[in-house]
């Protein structure tokens, strides 16, 4: 399970992406669920550093989780990926074993 050119590459930059995997560091992702109406329901994943393509993360869990998915852009929290169904696990492990961040950087909010 290997994704390729989930980053954006800045060839002016330093190359520097420690302080980009997990959010920052100090900072959390949330992945959360919101009930829509009567069963359905959708998984929010907020939080992932900007340097990554939150598209082609998209693009991927939507083909692995066999769901619908897009990235909305919030007035608070910026970039946020939302994901149709509880993909909670799914996205939580896929953070994990691809190594966006650590599992004290993961918070797991929802019912």
């Amino acid at each position: 399970m290997s994704i390729l050119n989930i980053e954006d590459k800045d060839p002016f930059a330093d190359g520097k992406l420690s302080s980009a995997v997990g959010g920052g560091g100090d900072e959390l992702i949330h992945i959360r669920i919101q009930q829509r109406n009567g069963r359905k329901t959708l998984t929010t994943v907020q939080g992932i550093h900007e340097k990554f393509d939150k598209k082609k993360i998209v693009k991927y869990c939507k083909k692995e989780f066999a769901c619908n998915g897009t990235v909305v852009q919030h007035p608070e929290y910026g970039e946020v990926i939302q994901l149709t169904g509880d993909q909670r696990n799914h996205i939580y492990e896929f953070l994990l074993q691809v190594g966006f961040c650590t599992k004290d950087q993961l918070k797991l909010h929802g019912f």
